[in-house]
């Protein structure tokens, strides 16, 4: 969007230039105005007559008085909307100014860095200074200053970069010195778009650019100067004098922000302390605030990983992590491909969430040549691993003109997949090298964000399923057991992995649920939340065979008759003939027929009277209930006809039969508890308190017959 601005601003104002006289002062013309010449060097087009179409010209040269050391250039209308649109527009926050200003320093820096290493030009001025950058806040006054002792500014460099928006005076001197995307000699190059410096105006209401060329020719001819500004109608270039000696320009350049009203904050040294902590503090140079050094932590990210020790690792994690305890798992990554990327992963040793406390923000920073492009950046991780804290760095990341989002959505998703594809790797390898450390230390803490993210990545799914660990029937509690050890353990003709949801493991244990696969010696996976049930919804298959939850009906567990069971009516075997136990499933269904789609016999139960099948999970029945903002107060979704299975062998479904004729109102009064308690067990009753009133009236038939009162009395008080 702004280079379609700039380049349209860039049409108007070259014919606009074409069209008015006074528009542009041409090489050799007089002004009428001061009756000066302007002279050949004067314009950034006179010097430069194939501009290109990113670069605008900034102003109009006009000298101010007969001394012709002394330049002012006028912006042009369409600058003066450029401009106010990167001042007011173009960054999301204004404290971003510093981080822009000193890329710009540290740019300055490597250019005189280069130029020393590999050019013969002369670059001796002021030899004994390091380099460095240098900021200075001062309350009294409302600056601050950003100053470096790099390769510093020309007149002419002076009117071509900063009197000019758009333009990138890193990207010339790249071209200029013929460097290559694959030459390293100048990868901490930082600026791109041309932009930066005007950000100084976002908080200031005048800027001095205070210069002297590390050049030795051109420190000869011009000596220091200084460009100023209000970003408002020109700026001016000038010799700069200064009687204080501490205000004596070096080699370099210091930026002077006077800041705006309402803007004193930046003239705080322990505020300009945290926004340099926050944004530059990993830039290469040493900076220095009033005299401090700033920057002392190294970019861990950046060296080889076999040069960074366990301590730099864990005093790097608690920086970016703001933490204090020390990293579990630390993955320390580089890639060439879909870009070149350095990347910095850490897993703490424990998660906020668990504790009730807000959800966690996204843990991994984005940066462009160890300068922070965007905290806790959303778009480098799923959210589903926002407990992972960390860096990746970029030197060809595609990024927004204001350098605080990455730009090529495409680019930026394949980055993401190879990012999260190396993590689910590392994650893996210690579950394959280290299994009872990441069964008892990191599982049991992060585990739940993996579940997350079956739900979530269905791209993934099943190379997460692979790193989930459960309890199981056939396991001692608390030991733990992959889909793949499972696997391993069952024999070769089961084609189906069975789970069970229960709150807990004791009561998975006593589940009725759980009763043909003890008899039949198989082995069930036990899951206690409702993301687990989730999981294994969302996930259905696992190698090949199917995730079948234990609650279902016709489960086919490979159990084969006897021929003298076979051969025998239940009624031989101690319970109901098959037409009693049909004649009963007829009347439960019939007495309960607001409740029941189905009732059926089965010989899955052994100790238990019946339960529900095929029902909804409990669990999820739960948690939809929570989020279910259409039902009023106090108002709960009603529940579907249920399929109820009885056990014909079964004491109470025997006692029941029976009763069923001659004390219909008592039978009733039982059927209705077995529906109950079935619903309890299967977790899917909202509230198990309208039972008391029942329960209250089978215990007073108890307590009755037990006086030796008619029964009749006591059904004739429970209905």
């Amino acid at each position: 969007m702004m280079n379609h601005i700039i380049s349209k601003a860039m049409a108007r104002h070259y014919f606009v230039r074409r069209a008015t006289s006074t528009a542009f002062l041409m090489p050799g013309v007089t002004t009428a105005a001061t009756n000066h010449r302007v002279p050949m060097n004067a314009t950034k087009w006179n010097s430069h007559p194939t501009a290109p179409t990113s670069a605008i010209p900034a102003a109009t040269l006009r000298f101010s008085s007969t001394d012709s050391a002394t330049q002012k250039m006028e912006f042009q209308a369409e600058t003066k909307q450029l401009l106010d649109i990167v001042t007011h527009s173009l960054y999301t926050d204004k404290e971003v100014f510093l981080r822009e200003l000193v890329s710009n320093a540290s740019d300055a820096l490597e250019k005189l860095r280069h130029l020393r290493a590999t050019s013969t030009v002369e670059t001796n001025v002021d030899a004994d200074v390091p380099l460095e950058i240098r900021i200075t806040t001062n309350e009294e006054d409302r600056t601050i200053t950003i100053t470096d002792t790099g390769i510093g500014l020309s007149r002419q460099e002076m009117m071509d970069n900063l009197g000019t928006i758009a333009r990138s005076g890193s990207k010339s001197f790249l071209k200029d010195q013929n460097v290559t995307g694959s030459d390293a000699s100048l990868s901490g190059l930082i600026g791109k778009f041309g932009v930066g410096f005007y950000s100084a105006f976002m908080v200031g209401d005048k800027v001095e650019v205070r210069s002297k060329s590390a050049l030795s020719s051109v420190e000869v001819d011009e000596g220091p100067l200084v460009w100023s500004s209000e970003g408002i109608g020109s700026y001016e270039i000038s010799p700069f004098i200064s009687d204080d000696e501490k205000e004596e320009q070096t080699r370099g350049a210091s930026i002077v922000i006077y800041l705006k009203d309402g803007m004193e904050e930046y003239s705080d040294k322990k505020r300009v302390e945290t926004i340099l902590k926050k944004y530059s503090n990993f830039v290469t140079f040493p900076i220095y605030l009033n005299g401090e050094k700033v920057n002392t932590m190294e970019a861990a990210w950046s060296l080889e990983p076999s040069k960074v020790s366990d301590e730099m690792h864990k005093e790097f994690y608690k920086y970016v992590a703001g933490a204090f305890d020390e990293p579990l798992y630390h993955l320390h990554y580089r890639a060439d491909a879909p870009l070149e990327v350095k990347a910095l992963f850490y897993v703490p040793s424990f998660h906020s969430e668990k504790y009730g406390m807000e959800r966690m923000e996204p843990g991994v920073s984005l940066y462009s040549r160890k300068v922070l492009i965007e905290s806790n950046s959303k778009d480098i991780l799923p959210d589903w691993l926002r407990f992972v804290k960390g860096v990746v760095d970029s030197e060809d990341l595609p990024l927004s003109i204001s350098r605080e989002k990455p730009q090529d959505t495409l680019l930026i998703k394949r980055l993401r997949n190879a990012l999260l594809r190396k993590f689910i790797s590392f994650l893996a390898s210690k579950a394959k090298k280290d299994a009872e450390a990441y069964k008892q230390e990191f599982f049991p803490e992060f585990g739940h964000f993996l579940k997350e993210g079956i739900a979530q990545d269905f791209e993934f799914q099943d190379k997460l399923a692979k790193l989930l660990y459960f309890e199981s029937s056939k396991m001692d509690a608390g030991a733990l057991t992959s889909l793949d050890e499972y696997i391993s353990r069952i024999p070769a003709e089961q084609k189906d992995i069975y789970y069970l949801c229960a709150p807990t493991r004791e009561l998975a244990m006593e589940s009725p649920y759980l009763e043909a696969f003890k008899r039949a010696d198989k082995e069930v996976i036990f899951v206690y939340s409702a993301i687990d049930d989730f999981v294994m919804t969302n996930l259905k298959t696992f190698e090949g065979r199917n995730l079948i939850s234990a609650e279902k009906s016709n489960l086919d567990l490979g159990e084969e008759s006897t021929d003298e069971e076979k051969s025998k009516d239940e009624s031989e075997l101690g319970g109901l003939s098959s037409d009693s136990a049909n004649q009963l499933c007829t009347w439960i269904q019939l007495t309960l027929k607001d409740k029941l789609a189905k009732v059926k016999t089965t010989s899955r139960l052994v100790d238990s009277p019946a339960v529900i099948t095929d029902h909804e999970s409990g669990a999820l029945r739960r948690m939809m209930r929570l989020v279910d903002t259409k039902a009023g107060p106090g108002v709960s979704p009603q529940l579907p006809l249920q399929t109820l299975e009885i056990n014909p062998k079964h004491p109470l479904i025997i006692g029941l039969e029976a009763i069923k004729e001659t004390q219909p109102q008592v039978a009733e009064i039982i059927s209705e508890q077995i529906y109950d308690n079935a619903l309890v067990t299967a977790g899917i009753m909202d509230d198990s308190r309208t039972m008391i009133p029942r329960l209250n009236d089978i215990l007073l038939c108890l307590v009755n017959d037990a006086k030796g009162k008619p029964e009749s009395n006591a059904s004739e008080k429970a209905t």
